[in-house]
């Protein structure tokens, strides 16, 4: 099933330009349960809380800051937040090329699909068989929006897979665990111990496909659910009436994030699809208030006029 694109720009590397757009790789298919109150079925929200009080505050009233020791906080203001925004681009930037052995699978993070666009397929080819023959990898930072990534460009059959990697201060050391030494004489098996531990592991072998391992604790939730429905034992939830919440904190949909830089990386602040609306909404109101106000003068004139004849 094609993928909508969600992002569009350029690999780059050297003087070479590759035009691609991103597609998602991944789908979240977990089971999502809402909050509910057992006494009357309404849904439960989260409210903003002082800790030490008790009592919710409203959000105008909260500030960012930074703990650089222990109960010590420097305030970051939102103008100096937007400041230390890096510069977007619609460029992934190769950095450099690796052996693709040399990256521990714990960097990796969330992979896109990357495809060619406006007639790019075949540089494209070029660097994706390129990569798969030297068994190298590109490592690149990119710009979504505000965050820059770091990220591996990977060769995976057809297509090139964007994996967003963890920057190498947010991957934990091994110091502190007790690990047998690799090659370590004390720890070598023995020729039968290795002979067995062989057979066993061919045993298991098999070819990987995906379609074999499925999220059995969500198959099981989902089918209790579905044996619930059939039974009747169904629960009705009203959801309030509420105005959309607007964005607060700079946290924002990421997949909004990719469609303004879709549109042309703008880094300034544009009002949310919310904002949007009610504007909208807000303007049809208006322009029917005036029809409507103009309709009634017309027809009190024209009674008047009939009075008069």
């Amino acid at each position: 099933m094609a993928t909508r694109t969600i992002w569009k720009g350029a690999i780059s590397f050297g003087l070479v330009h590759i035009p691609v757009g991103l597609h998602t790789a991944t789908t979240d298919s977990g089971v999502d349960f809402d909050w509910l109150d057992k006494r009357s079925m309404d849904p439960v929200g989260y409210k903003r809380i002082n800790k030490r009080t008790g009592k919710e505050i409203n959000k105008d009233n909260i500030v960012k800051g930074v703990e650089y020791e222990d109960g010590q906080y420097v305030i970051i203001s939102p103008e100096e937040i937007a400041d230390a925004y890096p510069r977007t681009t619609q460029t992934i930037e190769i950095q450099q090329f690796v052996d693709a052995g040399d990256v521990s699978f714990v960097y990796l993070e969330r992979p896109y699909y990357v495809a060619p666009i406006n007639k790019g397929q075949k540089v494209y080819a070029l660097l994706r068989d390129t990569l798969a023959k030297t068994g190298k990898i590109g490592i690149a930072k990119v710009v979504i929006q505000t965050k820059q990534h770091l990220a591996a460009l990977i060769p995976s059959g057809d297509v090139l897979v964007l994996n967003l990697m963890r920057w190498g201060d947010d991957v934990k050391s091994l110091e502190g665990l007790d690990l047998p030494k690799v090659g370590a004489k004390d720890m070598a098996p023995s020729a039968s111990e290795l002979k067995m531990a062989k057979m066993l592991v061919e045993d298991m072998s098999a070819k990987w496909d995906p379609e074999e391992f499925k999220d059995e604790f969500k198959a099981a939730v989902m089918d209790l659910v579905a044996r619930k429905v059939k039974a009747g034992k169904t629960e009705t939830v009203v959801e309030p009436q509420e105005e959309a919440p607007e964005y607060a904190d700079n946290v924002i949909d990421l997949t909004e994030l990719l469609q303004r830089s879709l549109k042309g990386g703008k880094t300034a602040k544009q009002p949310p699809a919310a904002a949007k609306k009610r504007a909208s909404t807000k303007t049809a109101a208006k322009k029917s208030a005036k029809s409507t106000k103009k309709t009634t003068k017309t027809t009190k004139t024209s009674s008047n006029s009939r009075k008069a004849a």
